[in-house]
């Protein structure tokens, strides 16, 4: 058997022989183990080894097999408390047993054993990503799972959770009869799900569960990540690429069912939980799996095309792409004006809007964000869907929201928590960093907004001005900052705020909208160019940046001397904004510096801007 087969057929048995090794069980193997599993992944491409929850279907994946899960933090449990170290009752077989990376203990703990160590554990609810577009999913899941991590799809589902109550041998034998019912009360019967079918996909099972997924019309698994370590580390909302232990224990389904008393779940506080409480935090682990974590990375990104090694680390692909980069941003910067009707500026401020990331805050302020709006896109023909469509294909993560009067006042846009059933219920904008939320003015109509549309539309507001978004905890708000590139598209100037407003001046007028957009729109068969686009924005938002002195004293010049000619044509909010779109400037071009020449051109671009807006205004009046 090669050692890769063996640490992800088999990472218990790893876990069992170092715990096995050690005499005292105080002597740190826990972090043995991790480090084992940290270096072996650290191998050559041995991530890619590892078979993932968000592309493998659930009953594809071997129960106790090590797997990966691209996900988002949506709610943190309390901590519970599990046996860490324990002996059996039955003195054939009285070595100590390790509890760790398990949900169910092998039958007959011996409670009076001195040897026995309670440890604690945290509960992270994750979700895939929300708002991942397609074009990751196809490129993530295009490396396979290698075959001997994966159950043959003849096999019956029913044997392998046979299989599994006989590894464990969980307590008694009835517990499998009401487990053979809850299976068909969740219509999955007997026999396995088709091939083809994914867990996400049953959705006769998962209609009497919310799977509480941020966004409509999810797809995908959720999981219960249980942490043993470092859990403070991490944070609500962060996006994390999780390794760990696959744990689909039938006896989990069956004990939640039957709320045995007497069960040999590692968790003793369960029986203090709500009925509600309970089918929220133990749903059947066929339709919420348990991983265990043995160590997690934090994910900067979710762009599969570029290396999963941060970009200092990795300065070859690094140099090669910023070589690369003005050549790739001109060919962007045509493809744009294209679809923006041949408006070039346009296009040269949405290139920038997408490469903008919130870098620092100073105090409240959130420094490097550039919401835009751009107005006067033509409300007719469905424009503004088939321009979102087209940036969809560019960016990993994204959402389209309609401001429609029902979405407004009937969406749920901000978590709220459910002190029942002890959950942070999500919302539309509990989403990860870096997504691109396009808000779709142009199905504003006439009607008046209910208590829910007010205070959505404020949330959206404090989104854009702080980037930040208060959770309802009922009695109290809590702030959570995030980094979401906010586009509004309107018809007149947006009822929100925003960094930046341009106003569409469209070129050309064509007869047929759809079929215009569909001639330029790039299709999956010119992936090579498309993947150009996908790794520079990636690319440009993260690169460092920095203003040498002698710059900073050249950019104060240049404001005084604007402000001599006319103190009134330019404010310190203008400068902060100029110094903004000159920092974009320059980081897509691959300039991690300021130049005179890329300062020049920042300014000469709102001047455009700034003039094209004044003349809109004169022939429009005084639009509001």
């Amino acid at each position: 058997v090669d050692t890769s087969d063996m640490y992800i057929n088999g990472p218990l048995q790893v876990n069992t022989d170092h715990a096995a090794s050690q005499s005292n069980p105080k002597s740190g193997w826990e972090a043995k183990v991790v480090e084992f599993f940290k270096d072996r992944l650290k191998e050559k491409d041995a991530h890619t080894w590892v078979p993932s929850l968000n592309d493998v279907p659930l009953h594809y994946l071997k129960p106790n097999s090590l797997v990966k899960f691209r996900c988002l933090i949506q709610d943190m449990f309390d901590p519970e408390f599990f046996m860490g170290a324990y002996e059996t009752v039955d003195p054939s077989t009285n070595v100590l047993r390790c509890g760790r990376y398990k949900d169910v203990t092998e039958c007959g703990v011996d409670f009076n054993s001195r040897n026995t160590v309670t440890a604690e554990r945290q509960t992270f609810y994750c979700v895939p990503i929300p708002g991942e577009n397609p074009w990751v999913k196809e490129i993530s899941s295009s490396s396979r799972v290698v075959p001997s991590t994966s159950y043959a799809p003849t096999r019956q589902k029913r044997s392998y959770e046979e299989d599994d109550m006989d590894d464990m041998d969980t307590q008694p034998q009835k517990q499998r009869e009401p487990h053979s019912g809850h299976t068909e009360q969740h219509g999955n019967g007997d026999c396995k799900r088709q091939e083809t079918e994914a867990p996400s996909s049953q959705t006769a099972s998962a209609s009497h569960l919310d799977l509480n997924f941020p966004l409509p019309g999810e797809k995908g698994p959720s999981c219960l990540v249980k942490v043993y370590e470092d859990w403070d580390s991490f944070k609500l909302n962060d996006t994390l690429e999780v390794f760990g232990i696959l744990s689909v224990s039938p006896a989990l389904s069956a004990l939640a069912d039957e709320k045995d008393a007497s069960s040999s779940i590692l968790d003793p506080t369960e029986s203090m939980e709500t009925a509600e409480e309970q089918r929220v935090h133990s749903p059947p682990a066929s339709l919420v799996p348990r991983l265990h974590m043995l160590y997690a990375r934090p994910l900067p990104h979710n762009n599969p095309l570029l290396p999963s090694a941060t970009l200092e680390d990795n300065s070859a692909f690094l140099s090669s792409t910023l070589s690369e980069m003005a050549s790739v941003r001109a060919e962007l910067l045509t493809y744009l004006t294209h679809v923006l009707l041949g408006d070039a500026l346009a296009a040269e401020y949405l290139i920038l809007h997408l490469i903008s990331n919130v870098y620092a805050r100073r105090d409240v302020l959130p420094l490097g964000k550039f919401a835009m709006n751009l107005s006067g896109c033509p409300a007719a023909a469905l424009y503004t869907q088939r321009f979102y469509q087209i940036i969809q294909q560019l960016v990993p993560s994204s959402f389209y929201l309609g401001m429609s009067l029902q979405n407004m006042n009937q969406m749920r846009l901000v978590p709220k928590k459910d002190y029942v059933a002890n959950r942070l219920v999500s919302g539309a904008l509990q989403l990860a960093r870096n997504t691109f939320l396009f808000l779709d003015e142009t199905h504003l109509e006439q009607g008046q907004l209910d208590t829910t549309g007010v205070r959505n539309v404020t949330a959206l507001g404090n989104l854009i001005s702080w980037q930040k978004v208060d959770y309802d905890f009922n009695y109290h708000q809590m702030e959570f900052p995030c980094n979401i590139n906010v586009l509004i598209a309107s018809e007149g100037r947006s009822l929100l705020p925003s960094d930046c407003q341009i106003h569409l001046q469209s070129q050309v007028s064509p007869p047929n909208m759809e079929e215009y957009l569909s001639n330029i729109q790039l299709h999956p068969q010119t992936s090579s160019q498309l993947n150009k686009f996908r790794i520079y924005l990636s690319v440009a938002r993260q690169l460092d940046y920095s203003i040498s002195d002698e710059m900073t004293k050249s950019v104060e010049d240049d404001f005084v001397d604007m402000r001599k000619d006319d103190p009134q044509s330019v404010s310190a909010e203008d400068l902060h904004r100029m110094l903004v779109v000159a920092r974009l400037l320059s980081l897509s071009l691959g300039q991690t510096s300021l130049t005179r020449d890329s300062w020049l051109r920042a300014k000469h671009i709102d001047m455009l801007r700034r003039s094209r807006m004044e003349q809109h205004q004169c022939v429009n009046g005084n639009e509001p």
